[in-house]
């Protein structure tokens, strides 16, 4: 299998449950990331792997997106859009987060007839060439140019940069509630009205990246319902396939129709949707949904923020079960981890911050676990003297 660092964890993962991971050896690891945000109700949930087993025996692949009707899918959409606001009532799947923001940036072209984009630095929007170039990191983007050139980028929450837009050509504003690879960051709530406000003003779009903030990842089902602020297109993944590969665009459907016109086919996807992939995501969100109040993430981020209390540790920052551990500059994040791997803790760091660990769980963690993984840590941290 192709790699992408040229030195890779590789943990051979023989079975997983719950938040843990087991490998070959039977040796088992406290799942902090959940897979990059995706695992929110761990490993193997029984309403999850059942739903899986029931739409196979069904059937899987039949045609291509949207060419004939599948009960899941359609059943799905329903679920994710009883959870939002009456605008954003019609979904697209795709396949991943980066396919999404491609999807997004896409209709917002359409909608407007406008080929700019404003992204914020040290975002993470997925690696086609679309989302990567919204990214400013030049590091990750000189080997893959020429890019779309016509991104202008801002800081997060810079009120005053929003001012400084320009009022004609954009298509679309395009950011993140927490910028998770800049080691969850938050925004302000004045910034997002102020993109809001600007949108409305110049009639460009307003996209929000909710790919790992998404199903509840930060409390409520998407980050935006803790602002007040409505986005026209919101891009959901990772977490809403239930740990099957998919994504989606969700906006107004009279916005989503344009695709379907001048030219037909503006958007296709052969295996978006797919039966199986959403029969587990509208297993996860309904299971979820259900038993959201017990999880109580709220409650979890504070026990974090409580038991990391270390000379070694800087702060926490982020929202949620969406958080980073920011350490002392003088350890080597890659080290950190691995000697976090031998106490039997499975995380990871940040694009954009070599400073900080991952803190993402699975949203079924308990509060012991919490107690025990944030321990693990802490005796990692006492091993370094400055």
């Amino acid at each position: 299998m192709a790699q992408t660092t040229p030195a890779p964890i590789a943990l051979k993962i023989d079975r997983a449950e719950g938040v843990w991971l087991y490998d070959e050896k039977g040796n088992a690891y406290l799942d902090l990331i959940a897979g990059i945000s995706v695992s929110s109700l761990g490993h193997q949930n029984e309403q999850v792997v059942n739903a899986i087993k029931t739409q196979v025996d069904k059937h899987m692949h039949v045609m291509v997106y949207g060419e004939v009707i599948h009960d899941t899918p359609v059943a799905f959409s329903k679920s994710i859009t009883d959870l939002l606001p009456d605008s954003l009532n019609n979904v697209y799947f795709v396949n991943s987060g980066s396919e999404a923001i491609d999807a997004a940036m896409k209709l917002a072209k359409r909608i407007t007839g406008r080929t700019s984009f404003v992204a914020q630095h040290n975002a993470y929007h997925g690696s086609g060439q679309g989302p990567l170039s919204l990214m400013d990191d030049a590091y990750f983007t000189q080997r893959y140019r020429p890019l779309l050139n016509d991104v202008r980028y801002i800081d997060q929450n810079d009120c005053s940069a929003v001012d400084e837009l320009p009022v004609e050509g954009v298509a679309a504003v395009i950011v993140e509630l927490v910028q998770a690879e800049r080691g969850a960051r938050k925004a302000d709530l004045l910034y997002l009205q102020k993109l809001r406000q600007y949108c409305d003003a110049t009639c460009s779009l307003l996209i929000f990246d909710e790919i790992q903030t998404g199903v509840f990842r930060t409390g409520p089902f998407v980050a935006f319902q803790d602002y007040g602020i409505v986005p026209d297109i919101l891009a959901l993944g990772k977490a809403i396939g239930g740990g099957m590969p998919l994504a989606c665009i969700v906006s107004n459907s009279k916005l989503m129709r344009s695709f379907s016109d001048r030219p037909i086919l503006g958007h296709i996807t052969t295996f978006g949707g797919h039966p199986v992939c959403c029969a587990a995501g509208l297993a996860n969100l309904d299971y979820i949904s259900k038993h959201i109040d017990s999880f109580d993430i709220e409650h979890k981020e504070a026990l974090f923020r409580q038991y990391l209390q270390h000379d070694n540790i800087r702060e926490i920052s982020g929202k949620g079960l969406l958080l980073a551990c920011h350490i002392d500059n003088r350890i080597d994040i890659i080290e950190f981890n691995k000697n976090l791997l031998k106490e039997g803790v499975f995380t990871d760091w940040f694009l954009f911050n070599q400073n900080a660990i991952r803190i993402a769980p699975p949203l079924v963690i308990e509060n012991d676990q919490i107690q025990w993984v944030c321990s693990k840590i802490l005796q990692v941290l006492d091993r370094y003297h400055f």
